[in-house]
Parts: structure tokens; sequence; C-alpha cells
């Protein structure tokens, strides 16, 4: 028995050495799967059309999670100083990211304020504005631990797990909506997306407890402003200061 014990505690140890490299691994797959039915396959079937922004912000997003995936690689496998000089193209990409992902939601806006749709429109654009705000401030606080490595590992997953709302809402979109729903669809349709992707987080948080008897400040805290965050978008999206605010972002784009 005590052999058995014995021989197990080192493979323990390499699994968890690892366990970022695989929920990395995860957080890819479920963005890839996530755009199959509204990118991947239209794509390959020659039947999405976009302007070249839409294409470029999904590239740089998709990015994203293999560049996740690089470096928990490298920090596991003990390619410290690699990591560490990637991570300047990691602050590079983010910002990117973050630029674009603001753009497109505002653009995106325009189009659906000229279809009509005015209210809505500006009501929904709180969705991927909010959730640019979340991965920014994660990106940030993980910059700001760059040497708590505990911190700052948990927070660049934070920051991933943040952005996957989005493709696991195309499933939502593709496979549960009714016929006769509208073309926006109200900002509380994004609640449920946000519960599938915290799923992520609850496995984080079982492996803190199993490793560390608790689990770290930053997923409570951060599981609790993202799920925070989602309740609050649907009752403030519709009132006459978030509408006052959306209206000047899309005047401001001209």
């Amino acid at each position: 028995m005590t052999d058995t014990t014995a021989s197990a505690r080192p493979l323990a140890r390499e699994q968890s050495r690892y366990f970022y490299f695989y929920m990395a691994i995860a957080c890819a797959a479920v963005a890839f799967v996530g755009f199959l039915p509204t990118y991947w396959m239209p794509i390959a079937a020659g039947a999405f059309h976009a302007a070249p922004v839409n294409h470029l912000h999904g590239l740089l997003f998709f990015s994203w999670t293999i560049y996740f995936i690089y470096q928990t690689w490298l920090a596991a496998s003990g390619r410290v100083a690699r990591h560490r000089d990637v991570g300047l193209l990691g602050v590079s990409l983010a910002t990117t990211m973050i630029f674009f992902g603001v753009t497109v939601g505002i653009v995106s806006v325009k189009r659906d304020i000229a279809a009509g749709m005015g209210e809505a429109a500006r009501a929904f654009l709180l969705v991927p504005l909010s959730d640019m705000m979340f991965f920014a401030t994660a990106i940030l606080l993980a910059l700001l631990n760059l040497r708590r490595t505990e911190t700052h590992k948990r927070l660049m997953l934070l920051a991933t797990i943040s952005l996957l709302p989005a493709p696991i809402a195309r499933w939502f979109l593709t496979f549960l909506t009714p016929p006769g729903a509208p073309l926006v669809p109200p900002v509380s349709t994004a609640t449920g997306p946000v519960l599938v992707a915290s799923l992520l987080l609850v496995v984080a948080i079982v492996h803190d407890w199993r490793r560390r008897s608790r689990p770290h400040p930053v997923y409570v805290w951060g599981a609790a402003a993202f799920n925070a965050m989602t309740l609050l978008r649907a009752p403030f999206s519709t009132t006459s200061v978030w509408q006052g605010i959306a209206s000047a972002l899309v005047g401001l784009a001209g």
C-alpha cells in the first residue's frame, strides 16, 4: 500500500503541473466547436460572407486560444524564460483583440440600427463591451502579478474562460432559438452561455480544492464578478443611461 501511494504521488504532481495546459486545450476546443455551425462550416461550404474585419476578429480571438495552449505548455515543461519572452506577444495580441472586439461590436450595432432595431441593438452592445472589459481587467491584473505565479496563471485562465460565452452562444442561437425570434436577441440570452462557460471555472475550483484544500481567491472573486456582471447586464442595458452611452459610442464611430 505504501509503495502504491508513493508511486502515485509523482503522477499526481505531473498531472497538476499540466493542469493549465489541459484547461487551455479545453478552452480552445470549446471555442472551435462553438463556432462550427456559424463560421467554420459555412466557410468550408463557401457560404459565409462577411466584411474582412469580421474575419480578422475571428482570427485574433481564435489565435488567443492557440497562444494560451503554447504558453501553458511552456510553463508546464519548465521553459520559464521562453514563456516570459512570448508573454510580450500576448500583451500585443490581447490589446489588439480588445480593440477589434469593441470595434466589431459597435459596427454590428450600427448595422442593426440601420435595419430598424435601434433600442434592442444598443442594449445588446453591452454584452460584447462588458465581455471585453472583463477580459481586459483580468489580463491587466495578470500582468500586475507576473511574479506571483499562482495568481498570474489563474488570472490568465479566468481571462480566457471569459471569452468562451461568445462561441457557446452560437450553439444556443443556432439550436435553441425559437422560430420568429428577434434578430437581435435580448441581453438576458447571454446568461446561459456564461453559466456553461463557468463550468470550466468549477473544474478549476475543484482542482484547487483537491490540491490546496481551498479555492484560490482569483477563482472565488473572479467567478463572482463574472456571474454578477452577467446578471446585472440585462436590467442595465434598458436604462436611459446605457442607451445614451451606446448612442454616443455609435456616434463616435461615424
